[in-house]
């Protein structure tokens, strides 16, 4: 009886660590294929470049810009948020829980959630 128990606490310790948030570490696109890696190397995600481009990414998301549209996503492929290009612009780059656009003069600030953060005028 002892023996199972102790099997059964295993067993939920090894999937409950499965199961903890996984980090981007590296994206890698070949011809076919968007391959998203962990921390430790391991691929956690794969998706069709059919599907679009991978302009940026940050540690907890991805974008993925299919023709008007950015499809943010976690690393687990979940879709977050989708913005039109028309109203959010071109993606510039990602960092931490955010990302960047710039339509026409100005950039802006976006979390993962797809909500805008802030607003500025590009200085020239």
């Amino acid at each position: 009886m002892l023996k199972k128990a102790i099997l059964l606490i295993l067993l939920v310790m090894t999937v409950s660590v499965r199961l903890m948030a996984q980090s981007i570490s590296y994206v890698e696109s070949t011809r076919s294929w968007h391959y998203i890696y962990d921390e430790k190397g391991r691929k956690i995600h794969t998706v069709s470049t059919n599907q679009g481009t991978i302009p940026a990414y940050g540690s907890s998301f991805y974008i993925l810009q299919s023709g008007s549209f950015l499809k943010i996503y976690d690393p687990k492929g979940r879709r977050l948020a989708t913005l039109s290009t028309s109203g959010a612009g071109q993606v510039v780059g990602a960092s931490g829980d955010t990302f960047t656009t710039k339509l026409g003069g100005w950039l802006y600030t976006w979390s993962k959630e797809g909500k805008k953060i802030s607003v500025r005028w590009v200085q020239r």
